[in-house]
Parts: structure tokens; sequence; C-alpha cells
């Protein structure tokens, strides 16, 4: 089972306000314990929406909408994520309750989602198939 820890952003990761050099020593600690656990699948921080590019599709069929970055509410945006492969639910949630505060001062905030798996989306065994043989060949490259 993946699961996506993804950690919210704050008025200061929105603002560019690097971590402290504690909190980037904790978190390469926590880090150093996924891989250790054989759990780590990928970890990285994001840079501030004042940098993004939203797409949307307004119109079903239609022609997709770009907006350039800033966008509003801090809280709603994503400031990084962790994923990570485990055996349940209970050992994503202890791994999650373990990651130190990812902003510190009491503002980090983790939302924890299993990621789909090929067979909870469908039944068609070629496509399936196909899944895994990509993700193979992305372990690879």
């Amino acid at each position: 089972m993946r699961f996506m820890m993804i950690v919210n952003a704050t008025k200061d990761s929105e603002a560019g306000v690097p971590p402290s050099q504690e909190l980037i020593d904790a978190m390469m600690s926590y880090n150093e314990e996924l891989i250790k656990a054989g759990v780590l699948v990928a970890a990285d921080g994001l840079h501030p929406s004042a940098s993004a590019i939203r797409i949307s599709y307004p119109d079903p069929g239609g022609k997709p909408k770009i907006i350039d970055g800033p966008f509003t509410e801090a809280k709603e945006m994503i400031a990084g994520f962790t994923m990570i492969e485990v055996k349940s639910r209970e050992e994503a949630i202890e791994w999650a309750l373990r990651m130190p505060d990812p902003h510190g001062f009491g503002e980090g905030r983790i939302e924890l989602r299993q990621v789909f798996e090929p067979e909870d989306l469908t039944d068609d065994a070629e496509s399936i198939a196909r899944e895994r043989a990509m993700r193979e060949q992305l372990k690879h490259s």
C-alpha cells in the first residue's frame, strides 16, 4: 500500500522563508529512518505557489485554462510530500506521526492519503499489467 504524506503550506512557506537548519536536520534524520526501513518511495519540498501554474478544465472537452500563481489560501497549498510504501494503513499512520513538525512553530499540518493501485480503478487485466510494467520500468530507469 502506498500513502502520500502531504505537507500543507503556511504563510512562511508561501513567502519562500526557508526552513531552519534544525528542521532540515530533523527531516533528514526522519528520511534516513524511512530509507533504512525500506518504505521511502519519494520525498520533496515544493517551491511557493508564486512560481506555480494552475491548469483547469472549465468546460468538458474545452480548452484548458492556465492561471499563474501565486494563489491565495496558503492552508490549501502543498509545501511538500513524502511517499511511502507500507503494509497497512496503521503503519502509514505510525510513520506520519513520527514526521517532525514540517514547519516548526506548531503550524505544521500533514494530510495522509492512500494512493490508488491499478486494481482499485479497473478490472481490466491488460490495463493493470501495463501499469505494473510502467512502474517496473520507472524503478530501473
